[in-house]
């Protein structure tokens, strides 16, 4: 199992030239938002079973398949790809407004075609109704615009139960903009709560001081914005440096570099830390950091399946379950989830619920090789362990699955030519037979 690489999403914040990154929320999302949480962020998946691929592939011509790649290209900032795959995925099925034409619209405003965007957020409002995630982005639509009384309406809605924790950001900016400065120092305020380490709400802090001539407190708040910018770069050092130690020596020798990133208040530097870790091969001590991290954000998926990948790395798969199992009961249509629970599952020999969970994430995502391989050992299982129990029914129903999961094994097909023989399939038998020759020349085309 490799690791995740994708790079976070960034958006403009109070200057072009200083972006800010922007998380998904770790509220509960409604169902249509629920595959965008796979979008990656300082604290996002820091682990995945499979290494994303350099390039867009072309994806199986189904919905589910199409929606798949589509939150693996967002994921990974591919936005082009990812609004090819979701408007395919509405081409198939219209009735995916919500599944799709969201994430459209987010990989939309992500490219800066701002009109599109708004067309699209417009027509999941139509279909949703109000939600905080609609109202956000559309206010953040309209303050790029410059239409600052339409984006105050849109996010002082979206803050009643705030999406994103930038949210309070926009909106105080969005007042500081139109001068009103009362109102833009409360939601500045409430944003240094959201995000006290966050130097852009302190910048924007010093603008307002400034403005209402507190030079001495807009020094102070300059000074703080300076200071958090200082220690990021510090950060991003201390993280440059663990990686060097790590690639370069022993873990003992990394380790006091690597150490220095262990922030017991900060999921995402915590997560940085475990990733780092885990790169290298060292679960035990990725382990520390990912805990610690998925403690600090119990709603977030990335978080839980942080700590189970981790788990299942050390081979602790029962401890992996319970992270998962409750993640994916909260968000059922997350591809990584599904593919790691199916794996854990399959570990700890529960082989029904195992092929359950990797039945959807394979519908999914059917590009893993990981998970098809796992797809197919367990319907194979399942598939024998019915033909013993004289169940052929359902044995012919695991059997054709792993046939088409795994078309150049040939067990499938002997397996297949033995049911159709006992049930008196003559035909079908003989035909069983042929793909069994075909596949292994010379081999026995009989079974036994």
């Amino acid at each position: 199992m490799a690791l995740l690489r994708g790079k976070p999403i960034r958006v403009a914040a109070f200057t072009k030239s200083n972006p800010r990154t922007r998380c998904w929320p770790q509220s509960k999302l409604p169902g249509f938002l629920l595959g965008l949480a796979l979008v990656t962020c300082r604290g996002g998946f820091a682990q995945d079973r499979v290494e994303s691929p350099a390039g867009h592939v072309r994806s199986a011509d189904t919905p589910e398949a199409h929606l798949g790649a589509g939150y693996e290209d967002l994921k990974n900032n591919r936005f082009e790809a990812a609004a090819r795959e979701f408007r395919a995925a509405l081409a198939l099925n219209p009735k995916l407004v919500l599944q799709a034409e969201f994430p459209l619209a987010v990989s939309l405003f992500e490219l800066h075609q701002t009109e599109e965007a708004r067309q699209e957020f417009a027509a999941v409002r139509r279909a949703a109704g109000d939600h905080p995630n609609i109202e956000y982005y559309l206010g953040r639509l309209d303050l790029t615009e410059g239409k600052l009384d339409a984006a105050i309406l849109e996010l002082n809605e979206a803050a009643v139960h705030p999406p994103f924790p930038d949210t309070a950001y926009y909106l105080g900016y969005a007042y500081l903009k139109r001068q009103d400065l009362t109102l833009a120092e409360e939601w500045l305020h409430k944003a240094a709560e959201a995000a006290p380490r966050d130097p852009a709400v302190q910048y924007q802090l010093g603008l307002l001081y400034s403005k209402t001539g507190r030079k001495e407190e807009a020094q102070e708040a300059y000074l703080k914005s300076e200071q958090l910018r200082q220690r990021d770069t510090e950060v991003d050092k201390l993280k440059l440096d663990c990686k060097q130690r790590l690639d370069q020596g022993p873990l003992d020798a990394a380790r006091p570099i690597c150490d220095q990133l262990f922030d017991p208040d900060d999921a995402e530097q915590l997560t940085m830390l475990g990733t780092i870790y885990g790169q290298h091969g060292y679960y035990a001590e990725a382990l520390k950091p990912l805990r610690r991290a998925a403690e600090l954000t119990p709603g977030s998926p990335q978080m839980q399946y942080n700590l189970a990948f981790d788990y299942f790395q050390l081979n602790r798969y029962a401890e992996a379950r319970e992270p998962l199992a409750k993640a994916v009961a909260r968000w059922p249509d997350l591809y990584p989830l599904n593919a790691l629970l199916g794996a854990v599952l399959y570990n700890l020999g529960e082989e029904l619920p195992a092929y359950e969970a990797l039945h959807h994430a394979f519908e999914l995502n059917p590009r893993d090789p990981g998970t098809v391989g796992i797809l197919y050992q367990v319907t194979l299982s399942l598939a024998q362990r019915n033909l013993t129990n004289k169940q052929y029914v359902a044995s012919l129903r695991y059997l054709s699955e792993a046939a088409r999961l795994r078309p150049q094994e040939p067990e499938p097909h002997r397996l297949l030519a033995q049911i159709y023989d006992v049930t008196g399939q003559q035909a079908e038998a003989a035909e069983e037979r042929r793909q069994l020759e075909r596949l292994v020349p010379g081999g026995s085309a009989h079974p036994n």
